[in-house]
């Protein structure tokens, strides 16, 4: 028997399934967690219409409540993120085309996060990025809503998001502002909860969070993919943790990058190291590059005949470079343009990385402090530089 899309019924076995998958994913492991997402169901803070998007080989698709109710329950009820802006407002989210600035984040991802963060009991809980306000509601049902603040950047979506969370019974205090200044009262906070990415963690932060309090965002560096990051607020002003897993999330607005610029005639020469076994090394291999080169931008891309290649640029717009995979007794090929030969610096950090006995992500951590932030390996008291 079908259960009408929008019944009780419906709902509690979508939730249920959601739970089971979650659990059996291993992204869902608390019992509150569990009680979160009973108290607070997800489709309550989906929209009408938007684009669905799975993690992994599934093709993205639109979803339409009016046209198919319940194939747009199950979506919504998917490990999928629901991307529902394009373009800061200004595209069609449903076409998915254009670039895509505000989702309802997949439930792993979000429940990953949130069991990273850990609120207890009455915990003060600061969220930056309050999106459709569905996370905003699992720390709610968590915490209770007096105790949560969610920071919301972009008017329309703080306005919807008021409107799901009263919907759904929630109330956090919600405010319509940038998330990486200071929030007018209510610091100290014992937990921030980070829904976009950053490459550079705002000292405001930390300055808000008390001392043993913790701060969870996705770090999404300059060069490759993004980590989960777990930070432990100091006495004296610092920030110190560790990694936890990957992610990928939209940037926070302030903080977007500018793309990868490969203009202009280069210097050509011939790599030992091909772009392959940089870019498939292990994540332990992208932090420790990261790390060491933090203002160079990394990306895989495919050249015109189909070959894989490295692209590479620096953050100051002055060099970029590109080495294709082109197998063969000389070497890989490699374009390098401007005053820095990216690709060798590169390659020397891989090489470090490898002489240190190529060290997983676990390895490595992460201190942000007063107009510093810097990437360690073992133990805080060993940064890694260039």
């Amino acid at each position: 028997m079908t259960l009408p899309a929008g019944s009780a019924e419906a709902v509690e076995a979508h939730v249920g399934a959601l739970i089971g998958r979650l659990t059996a994913s291993g992204d869902l492991t608390r019992p509150e967690w569990v009680r979160a997402l009973r108290a607070a169901p997800r489709h309550l803070f989906a929209p009408e219409r938007a684009w669905c998007a799975p993690d992994g080989p599934g093709e993205c698709y639109p979803i339409d409540r009016e046209a198919d109710p319940e194939h747009w329950m199950s979506a919504v009820y998917s490990d999928a993120a629901v991307i529902t802006q394009i373009g800061d407002g200004d595209g069609d989210p449903a076409t998915g085309r254009g670039a895509w600035t505000s989702s309802l984040s997949a439930p792993g991802a979000v429940t990953a996060f949130l069991e990273l963060l850990a609120p207890g009991d009455g915990d003060r809980v600061l969220e930056i990025g309050t999106g459709t306000g569905w996370s905003a509601a699992l720390l709610s049902a968590r915490a209770r809503s007096g105790a949560v603040t969610s920071v919301e950047i972009d008017e329309r979506v703080a306005a919807r998001a008021a409107v799901n969370l009263a919907a759904a019974g929630f109330g956090p205090r919600l405010l319509t502002a940038d998330g990486a200044d200071r929030v007018p009262a209510g610091a100290p906070f014992d937990r921030v909860h980070v829904t976009c990415g950053v490459t550079t963690v705002p000292y405001a932060w930390v300055e808000q969070t008390r001392p043993g309090g913790v701060i969870v965002f996705p770090w999404m560096p300059e060069y490759a993919g993004g980590h989960k990051v777990r930070l432990t607020v100091t006495g004296d002003g610092r920030a110190v943790g560790g990694f936890h897993g990957s992610a990928s999330y939209m940037m926070m607005r302030s903080q977007r990058g500018t793309g990868l610029p490969l203009e202009g005639e280069g210097r050509e020469s011939v790599a030992r190291v091909g772009p392959r076994v940089v870019a498939g090394a292990a994540y332990g291999a992208d932090v420790a590059i990261a790390g060491m080169l933090p203002d160079v931008m990394g990306a895989e891309r495919t050249t015109g005949d189909g070959r894989f290649a490295l692209v590479l640029a620096d953050t100051a717009g002055a060099s970029w470079a590109r080495c294709e995979d082109t197998p063969d007794a000389d070497g890989h090929r490699v374009v390098q343009a401007g005053p820095r030969r990216l690709w060798d610096e590169v390659v020397d950090a891989y090489l470090r990385w490898v002489e240190w006995g190529r060290p997983a992500r676990a390895a490595f951590g992460m201190t942000a402090g007063p107009g510093y932030q810097h990437i360690w390996r073992d133990h805080p008291g060993n940064p890694i530089t260039s």
